[in-house]
């Protein structure tokens, strides 16, 4: 059996009684290639699941768009019934098209129909979190959800208890918190993009998650030799080195790494126990300089 670890110590939703330990689990790629159909290895996916579940995750952040429909049906098989504290965090927003290509689907009836999709993939009642895509991959877009919203009051989609945002920018943040709950927020950030440093240390004040998306870099990983350096002196990965500094930088941070095989999956949770010098953590600071707010 594995043994369960301390995984960077617990957050809980604002507003809500859902507590999380703060290294999480991303199921995007448990999709095939391009996060669009099958996983090459079925019976390697269920397994990485259960061996997350295992070691202490309770946060797994998946959408009906992976696939689409594959990461949620693969969930439910390796986990229902689910185990009493996991917290699953689900997209919509968007929708994936017969040539693997994502489309905005910010109707009314889009997010409806996306919510549907993830309760009845999911098999679940309601959903607990549920993130609203209004951005673009790279960056935030400065938009107003209060059209799409799905808690109008004719909509009656069942969704959930609490609501986020994904890819948002601060004013866009700001007006939507006047229409739903804002308990997290998720945004591309990593030890090299901090474009969101300022954004970062409002939402640590307010006590509202953020959950950095490629935090590792994504579709270009991240490369520093100051990255290299300093996981050499800490005999670990670079990898792991960043995601160290993401659970240092601030303690509303919640990450999700994701994979699909188990020895990265057990190397991202070695990074929630991994503890940073000070002199490495002022050397990992310099690697990008953000704007000024």
């Amino acid at each position: 059996m594995t043994q369960q670890t301390n995984l960077a110590g617990t957050f809980t939703f604002p507003g809500t009684a859902m507590t999380v330990n703060r290294m999480g689990y991303g199921a995007m790629q448990l999709a095939g290639p391009h996060v669009f159909g099958p996983p090459r290895d079925l019976d390697a996916a269920l397994a990485v699941l259960r061996e997350a579940i295992a070691a202490g995750v309770n946060h797994i952040d998946t959408s009906d768009f992976y696939g689409p429909h594959v990461t949620n049906q693969i969930i439910k098989q390796a986990l229902h019934p689910y185990p009493d504290g996991l917290v699953i965090v689900t997209k919509v927003g968007a929708r994936r098209g017969a040539d693997a290509s994502w489309n905005p689907a910010l109707s009314r009836q889009d997010i409806i129909d996306a919510v549907h999709d993830n309760l009845r993939n999911l098999a679940l009642e309601k959903l607990d979190i549920v993130n609203l895509r209004v951005g673009g991959v790279m960056g935030p877009t400065d938009g107003s959800i209060e059209a799409p919203s799905p808690s109008s009051p004719n909509s009656k989609p069942r969704a959930s208890s609490a609501t986020l945002a994904s890819a948002t920018s601060p004013p866009a943040a700001s007006r939507s918190a006047k229409i739903t709950d804002i308990v997290c927020i998720q945004n591309l950030y990593n030890v090299a993009h901090r474009t969101d440093d300022a954004f970062l240390d409002d939402l640590t004040r307010q006590g509202i998650a953020y959950v950095p998306f490629f935090p590792l870099g994504g579709f270009t990983p991240l490369q520093s030799a100051t990255l290299d350096a300093a996981a050499a002196s800490l005999q670990s990965t670079p990898m792991q080195v960043a995601q160290a500094w993401l659970l240092h930088r601030s303690p509303n941070m919640l990450l999700i790494p994701g994979t699909s095989s188990l020895d990265h999956l057990r190397e991202n949770l070695k990074a929630a126990t991994l503890e940073l010098p000070p002199e490495t953590i002022t050397s990992l600071n310099a690697i990008a300089t953000a704007p000024k707010p």
